[in-house]
């Protein structure tokens, strides 16, 4: 089906079921929808306890009318009630483990029935009311934000979870471009949900779009038919871009690049808080190159503009000083020049930051790891996960306000070979190893004997080596690095360090 139908065929669904809506709330008792909120759960029984598909819908429109109607102390009981209350039938569940005396068809079926959440089927059913997806998208939202550390509302959380995998499976989103003919009201939501870096107003959205070297792409789902659930940023050159300034400033070009070898994918932004946990990334971009490469056979490189959202906050913890604590005097000094005030602006200043600043995100990168063996960067395991490798890191790439904030301006660059992404998906999720250019490598520079503190984990001595002596080396403690490097190969014995 052309995405272009999708409109209209939704548009026809959705006032079909308000019609039929409307209707069935004629033969509901009129006590079930009373003006205010405070009937949610009465409704919520109703809805659950199962009746005709007329009346469902109408209860299931009311209830999602109700819930917005309610503070957040009012969500939270929502919520608790669909928790504590509909929870399996424990006698009938008791009566189904029977299946492990005596396993078969029928047990089983009867096995699954009974210990499937009620609250699934709850929420199934009021999916049924016109625009209820994005209700419950939104009602997730909501749970994420007042849930946390809850384990009552965890179970209910759980179940959306559950569901929203199987509602928003990658064969039900329709990918589009977006450019500057697209309707005023999603350009108006790409312009809100940019979350890397932010658009400043229409003519730096016209920037990103209009330009022949520029692309946009987004992922929606037939049910929201306005709202983009991700979206893609790119920019088409000969060379991988090693700074964002330029990507985000560079007027529009009145010929298209010619024969361009690049794709740079410089922003890359989840809309949907209510979908955070679904995971449409690894899909989108595997998408956006085969659409890219069928129309530009010349494209050979693929690449990412990323940002390290958490650099500057592990340089600044426990894990990050001890680090830092292992640099020569000198080096100690030209990295603390970071905390200075428009340091960046200073040519001397910036001289003397560069190599300290490189080592230690190369430490932070291919070293400092979560207690599952992971890196640590949310960013570096979305793209290692999907079989990208860590291929350069960029001083001063990103010196916006929020890039020097997050990251002292570095960005990197994750290269998708598309010879080795299935290598390097494997090596990652069976090992957790890290690909990673010689280039990147080499900023692990091995030094004299010092101390090195993994992330989380106890110090470890590194043993007494030869110091670096060429041009531009750093003395960095990176034995200790190197040595969680090569662990990363072992990973599989189920013996790695926490880090």
């Amino acid at each position: 089906m052309s995405p272009s139908l999708y409109p209209v065929n939704v548009s026809f669904l959705q006032e079909l079921m308000a019609t039929v809506a409307e209707q069935g709330r004629a033969l509901l008792p009129k006590a079930l929808f009373a003006a205010n909120g405070e009937d949610i759960v009465a409704l919520a029984k109703a809805l659950a306890s199962g009746r005709g598909e007329a009346s469902g819908v109408a209860i299931a429109r009311q209830i999602l009318a109700c819930y917005q109607q309610l503070d957040t102390a009012g969500k939270r009981a929502f919520f608790e009630f669909l928790g504590r209350e509909m929870q399996p039938d424990a006698e009938a569940a008791a009566e189904a483990a029977a299946y492990a005396e005596t396993p078969g068809p029928d047990t089983l079926s009867r096995l699954q029935h009974a210990v499937e959440s009620p609250r699934q089927e709850f929420f199934r059913r009021l999916n049924l009311a016109p625009g209820a997806t994005q209700g419950i998208v939104a009602m997730r939202r909501d749970l994420l934000e007042i849930g946390e550390g809850d384990p009552v509302l965890a179970l209910v959380d759980g179940d959306l979870k559950h569901l929203f995998h199987s509602w928003f499976n990658r064969g039900f989103l329709v990918l589009r471009r977006i450019d500057w003919q697209t309707p005023a009201a999603i350009l108006e939501k790409i312009i809100a949900y940019e979350a890397v870096h932010a658009i400043e107003s229409w003519d730096d959205l016209r920037r990103r779009l209009d330009p022949k070297d520029r692309r946009c792409f987004a992922f929606f789902h037939p049910s929201l038919i306005d709202e983009p659930l991700i979206f893609v940023e790119v920019a088409l050159t000969h060379e991988i871009s090693d700074a964002v300034q330029p990507l985000l400033t560079a007027p529009p070009k009145d010929e298209a690049i010619e024969a361009p070898t690049t794709a740079v994918f410089y922003s890359i932004s989840n809309c949907q808080d209510g979908l955070k946990g679904i995971s449409f990334g690894h899909f989108l971009i595997k998408q956006v190159v085969e659409d890219l490469v069928r129309e530009l056979p010349t494209l050979k490189t693929f690449v990412t503009l990323s940002p390290v959202p958490g650099f500057a906050q592990w340089l600044a913890g426990a894990d990050g000083r001890a680090v830092v604590a292992s640099l020569s005097e000198e080096e100690r000094n030209a990295a603390g020049l970071v905390k200075r005030a428009r340091w960046h602006t200073k040519e001397r200043a910036t001289q003397a930051v560069r190599d300290p600043l490189l080592a230690l995100a190369a430490h932070y990168f291919l070293a400092a790891k979560r207690r599952d063996g992971k890196p640590l960067d949310a960013v570096a395991r979305f793209h290692l996960g999907n079989g990208a490798r860590l291929e350069r890191i960029n001083f001063l790439a990103d010196v916006s306000d929020k890039g020097l904030a997050q990251a002292h301006g570095v960005m990197v660059n994750y290269r998708y070979d598309l010879k080795e992404i299935e290598k390097n998906h494997e090596a990652y999720a069976n090992q957790k190893a890290v690909a990673a250019s010689r280039a990147v490598r080499s900023l692990l520079k091995t030094a004299d004997a010092v101390a090195a503190k993994p992330a989380g984990g106890a110090e470890a001595k590194a043993p007494s080596v030869p110091a670096s002596s060429g041009k531009g080396a750093v003395s960095i403690a990176s034995r200790a690095a190197l040595l969680a490097i090569e662990a990363t190969g072992r990973a599989g014995s189920g013996k790695r360090r926490d880090g």
